[in-house]
């Protein structure tokens, strides 16, 4: 697990959020609303006539992204709960979920824990290079 993948676990969090607002609210208004031109042959001769309708193909095909993302993005966020859940220093894994999770400043997490920041800073770089060594070992 990288720092950089538990530090966009909050951004992910809030994306499932929007998306599942995307989601809920997909199709209202106009924005869904198209419009193409055929032509009519009832006369004998092409006929221009412009037909306005909702784009059902536009609505599937967002509906299918918009899930097959929030997928995505539920699978990668239960990922970094496993590994911080997995963490058996007590200690570590509250600065870990304070820190990652709850967004908290370091400052705020050593206050929290009596800690300085400098400290707490320490552990988490500490812990990460550990578990990159021990990810490494085992493959």
């Amino acid at each position: 697990m990288t720092r950089e993948k538990l530090e966009a676990y909050r951004s992910m969090k809030e994306e499932i959020t929007e998306m599942k607002n995307r989601l809920r609210h997909l199709g209202e208004g106009d924005s869904m609303i198209g419009s193409s031109v055929v032509n009519d042959y009832r006369s004998g001769y092409p006929v221009p006539q412009a037909v306005v309708g909702v784009d059902w193909a536009r609505i599937d095909r967002l509906k299918t992204r918009y899930e097959r993302r929030i997928l995505e993005l539920e699978k990668e966020c239960a990922e970094i709960e496993e590994f911080i859940e997995d963490i058996s220093d007590s200690m570590i894994r509250r600065i870990f979920r304070m820190y990652f999770f709850d967004g908290m400043s370091q400052k705020a997490v050593g206050t929290a824990i009596h800690m300085d920041r400098s400290r707490v800073s320490r552990k988490i770089d500490d812990f990460l290079k550990n578990a990159h060594k021990t990810q490494k070992a085992q493959l």
